[in-house]
């Protein structure tokens, strides 16, 4: 029988600060620091700070930032400006992302929405041709699958409304390893090398991406030196004129240019790009047992599904329950929760999401009810009939788009107790393998329905001009009172939602330390069948207890996780960073 409670060899280097490498199998205890005594720092916060993200070279270049008196939101981008250097197949400012800010001192917390949005001459059709759905890997390789990138836009609006470091000195990181050159890391390398990718993608034959990723030919091999002058002088240009030195005509053509090549061009303008503007939004967040969750509203996921997921397990879960009935729950729960989110989920700007109504504790009491049997398709339930007595479900087709795993996730507290949940994206891995000005360009639309019309009705998550597609990312801050308790997060297209309230519940119900939470194998329950992550201990066991209570079980050996959270604790700051990627969870000691 597996054990939520389970300990490893590595449980009590857990209790420290892990950093892990490519081999799933090691952990390595990183010691905190003490920063120099010019530090700025908010007496009433004892806990010191910490940044845990994807590459230890991104989380040095935000602790630098933090040494120098930066905040949470400051360590952030500077982290993210390293991450689109070293892991180019996940994020980079081609991209897009959702930014989870909590003031240390007030507690309130405020989300910056920088998602992609489709070019104004999208329509429903964008991935239709002849009548005919376009199939995912053409969708994905075309250039109408190219958002206008945005994640350059948060950077700007989070700095504005709560950055605090001078702006030009936020990208030095960034800009020395492209100038002088990064190490590419095991993981980079193997994807590089991987022939279903070369297969799938146009990385090797585009004819800027050709030459970086595959020089005379040959993809890079880990321990190769590489430069990128060109993102350094993109870099360069963002932080000496701001927002102008990357939305300007020249970028905004340049990549025009690079989205209307063949194959299947698409329709963005310069005008589209220019338009741009990354918008501050309230969370949406919940009280769960004496703890409010804040994540991000829609177009993320996240808000919705991080506040049904504990809040059904909690319902479904019986007093003390079996390891095996906790799991069950947790199923159910995920189950429940991504059936309405698949269908009611999208741009809240463009349709009615019922968000309050899909975590109001009455609409929750009636969908905890509502359990599907394990053998059957879990569907949507009805907020507004059990709200109101006004159906809501037919306003929409019913939808199932996939999204895919090219994204990261990155969490800072610094040493004010500001904290930072940020998960960024270029969708599939390497986005859409079109370069330009040292960075790759986004496939975001496919996060679109494909199909916009289910049985002739059109869905939320359709396509239209000026829309934002939905995410699944979920960058989620806990707190208590007025006490910060967690900010976590992870990549891994419509996974995230399962991997992410795994850590919640790992933490809060299983008795778990927030790398025993993140260690713990995968389990994915969105539709009829459940999929579980048997390469990780207790993997095999939960397969075997989900199968015996009639559950269609999909083995994996592997997931695409990349949880990186912190937990706030009276002795200090806890991190957690993912083995299955190559991350690590630094911290720094309080100042004296």
């Amino acid at each position: 029988m597996m054990s939520l409670k389970w300990t490893s060899v590595a449980a009590i280097a857990a209790l420290s600060l892990v950093a892990c490498q490519q081999d799933t199998t090691s952990t390595e205890t990183t010691e905190a620091e003490t920063p120099p005594t010019e530090t700025a720092a908010d007496e009433s916060w004892p806990h010191g700070a910490m940044v845990s993200a994807a590459d230890p070279r991104a989380v040095e270049a935000g602790l630098e930032v933090l040494r120098a008196g930066g905040n949470a939101v400051d360590a952030a981008i500077a982290v993210h400006a390293v991450l689109g250097l070293v892991e180019p197949q996940s994020s980079g400012i081609g991209g897009g992302a959702f930014m989870v800010i909590r003031d240390g001192t007030t507690g309130e917390v405020t989300v910056v929405d920088g998602r992609e949005t489709a070019p104004m001459a999208a329509t429903e059709d964008l991935f239709m041709e002849n009548g005919q759905v376009l199939d995912y890997i053409t969708a994905w390789q075309s250039g109408r699958s190219v958002g206008v990138p945005s994640v350059v836009a948060l950077y700007g609006k989070a700095h504005e409304i709560a950055g605090q470091a001078e702006w030009s000195t936020l990208f030095a990181g960034a800009i020395d390893l492209a100038d002088e050159g990064f190490v590419v890391s095991p993981r980079l390398a193997g994807f590089l090398s991987n022939q279903r990718i070369r297969d799938f993608t146009q990385l090797d034959d585009h004819p800027v991406s050709a030459p970086y990723f595959y020089p005379n030919g040959e993809p890079l091999a880990e321990g190769d030196v590489r430069t990128n002058p060109d993102y350094a002088a993109t870099l360069t240009a963002i932080a000496e004129q701001g927002m102008d030195g990357f939305y300007n005509e020249a970028v905004g053509e340049a990549i025009v240019a690079a989205v209307s090549a063949e194959p299947m061009p698409g329709a963005m303008t310069v005008a589209d790009f220019l338009a741009y503007e990354a918008i501050v939004r309230d969370p949406l967040c919940a009280d769960w047992r004496d703890m409010t969750v804040c994540s991000a509203p829609p177009p993320s996921s996240g808000g919705i599904t991080q506040n049904m997921i504990p809040a059904l397990y909690d319902r479904l879960v019986p007093e003390n329950a079996s390891e095996n009935e906790q799991i069950k729950a947790f199923v159910d729960a995920q189950r429940l929760s991504y059936a309405d989110r698949d269908h009611y989920v999208a741009d809240a700007d463009f349709v009615e999401v019922p968000s309050e109504d899909l975590i109001n504790p009455t609409y929750l009491d009636a969908r905890a009810a509502e359990v599907f049997e394990p053998g059957d398709a879990p569907q949507a339930g009805d907020p507004g009939q059990v709200l109101r007595g006004e159906p809501i479900i037919d306003m929409w087709g019913r939808d199932t788009t996939d999204e895919a795993a090219g994204t990261t996730h990155l969490s800072v507290v610094d040493f004010q107790g500001n904290a930072v949940s940020m998960t960024a994206t270029v969708e599939s891995v390497f986005g859409n393998s079109r370069m330009v000005n040292g960075f790759l360009l986004n496939n975001e639309l496919t996060d679109f329905a494909r199909d916009p019309r289910i049985e002739g009705k059109l869905v939320a998550n359709a396509p239209a001009g000026g829309k934002r597609p939905r995410s699944s990312m979920s960058p989620t801050v806990i707190s208590s009172g007025d006490d910060l308790v967690m900010v976590t997060g992870s990549p891994g297209g419509n996974s995230i939602v399962a991997y992410v309230s795994k850590t919640v519940l790992g933490v809060f119900d299983w008795g778990m330390t927030p790398q025993e939470a993140t260690d713990f194998p995968n389990i994915i329950a969105r539709g009829k069948e459940v999929r579980v992550e048997i390469g990780r201990p207790g993997g095999p066991e939960a397969a075997l207890a989900l199968r015996d209570m009639g559950y269609p079980v999909q083995e994996s050996e592997g997931e695409n996780s990349g949880l990186h959270l912190i937990l706030v604790t009276e002795d200090g700051l806890l991190g957690a960073a993912d083995p299955r990627r190559e991350g690590v969870a630094v911290a720094l000691d309080p100042v004296e």
